[in-house]
């Protein structure tokens, strides 16, 4: 098929729910995507925080091409040895508890939610969520994340959430009733800008909780599987949840989210309460399994945090040669150029250079690259994005 055709044929036939680029890609390894001109691209935002190991990894794709001959489907009602080897990894990576398998991050928001309510027993249903959050795009999640631009045309929205300030304890102390039942937000807004979560804010958060018998939920989707330089975030904060939402790059690339709940309360979930027709499927959960070791075998966590300050301190000298850069915020790999300008010109003009980075809010550039990324490889990507400062700046 030729590109014209394929770009008409998309045109043709694939819902309009994107705002897409003009790649056609054929092709990903490591830290590259090749479009079908045979034009390389360095990928600073691997598949929206999906590939933290990159396109492909060796170990991802050995996993997967070991499984599929043998089992690719069960249905939950069924055993399979992949998925309880899985959530024996998360829990030994993380905490004593519970695993439950989906599909994606906003299921995993969906099926957090459902286990909130069910935890409330009827009488508590209320969720605090944070404002500049983002859960999902299914009703609840929707319901759940604090931006307007998300939710407009869609109501009314699912009742009982409540949003606040995020990093103002007093907003929450403001927010709770009897029928509070779980206070949820991301150590990390990502779509919301890289705002980081305050160490003490989050430790009272706990405090509250464990006070007011509420759940306390850490959307991990984006910052966990070593974004930040640790497994997952909560391990910066000294914290630690009673539910984990995991998604994104827990697959390598196949679609899977999950639950995590704290052991104590896992069994709040009984047969026939939730479920996932795909969920935990043999090879995702083996592609899974792959990500684990290629994060572990690769040292990806000490490399992250390494890579993390050196691509930090390239911000910074971008910084004080560009006035329109006004404030750097990130932890690990995950940071974002707060401007003054639009950024949409910048991010579009290192795409035609072969750089591939995002831009949200309209003014926030965020790089994420894959856990494994080089110095060579960050030095090429920040060269890129200084002669398209440089460009659109001057114009």
């Amino acid at each position: 098929m030729r590109k014209t055709e394929l770009l008409e044929s998309y045109d043709g036939y694939i819902l309009k729910t994107y705002t897409r680029l003009g790649g056609i890609f054929v092709k990903g390894k490591g830290m590259t995507l090749i479009d079908v001109d045979g034009k390389k691209y360095l990928d600073f935002f691997p598949g929206w925080g999906v590939s933290n190991v990159g396109h492909c990894h060796p170990k991802v794709v050995s996993a997967v091409r070991d499984q599929i001959g043998k089992l690719i489907h069960v249905p939950n009602n069924l055993y399979h040895p992949n998925q309880v080897k899985l959530a024996k990894e998360i829990v030994r990576q993380s905490f004593p508890s519970k695993v439950f398998f989906c599909n994606s991050g906003t299921e995993a928001c969906e099926a957090a939610i459902k286990f909130s309510r069910a935890y409330g027993k009827g009488k508590r249903f209320e969720i605090i969520s944070m404002k500049k959050s983002f859960h999902g795009r299914t009703l609840g999640a929707l319901s759940a994340t604090g931006q307007k631009k998300y939710q407009d045309g869609f109501l009314p929205l699912v009742e009982g959430f409540k949003l606040v300030k995020f990093n103002d304890i007093d907003a929450v102390k403001n927010a709770l009733t009897d029928k509070t039942v779980a206070i949820m937000l991301e150590l990390i807004q990502g779509e919301g800008g890289i705002n980081v979560a305050n160490k003490a804010y989050v430790q009272e958060l706990r405090k509250i909780c464990n006070k007011k018998d509420i759940l306390l939920i850490f959307d991990e989707v984006q910052t966990g599987l070593g974004r930040t330089g640790e497994m997952f975030a909560y391990k910066h904060y000294g914290v630690t949840p009673d539910i984990m939402i995991l998604a994104k790059s827990l697959g390598g690339g196949l679609p899977i989210g999950a639950i995590v709940a704290r052991k104590e309360i896992a069994d709040t979930f009984q047969p026939g309460m939730h479920a996932s027709t795909f969920g935990g499927s043999p090879i995702v959960c083996k592609a899974a399994l792959g990500v684990f070791k290629a994060i572990e075998s690769d040292k990806m966590l000490k490399n992250t945090k390494r890579m993390g300050q050196y691509a930090l301190e390239k911000c910074e000298e971008l910084k004080s040669q560009f006035s329109c850069i006004t404030e750097i915020r990130g932890l690990g790999l995950m940071i974002a150029l707060q401007l003054n300008i639009e950024g949409k010109a910048i991010f579009e003009d290192c795409f035609k250079n072969g750089l591939i980075i995002n831009c949200t809010q309209g003014n926030i550039l965020r790089i994420m690259p894959a856990l494994n990324v080089t110095k060579k490889q960050i030095d090429k990507a920040f060269f890129i994005m200084k002669k398209s400062l440089e460009k659109v700046t001057k114009s």
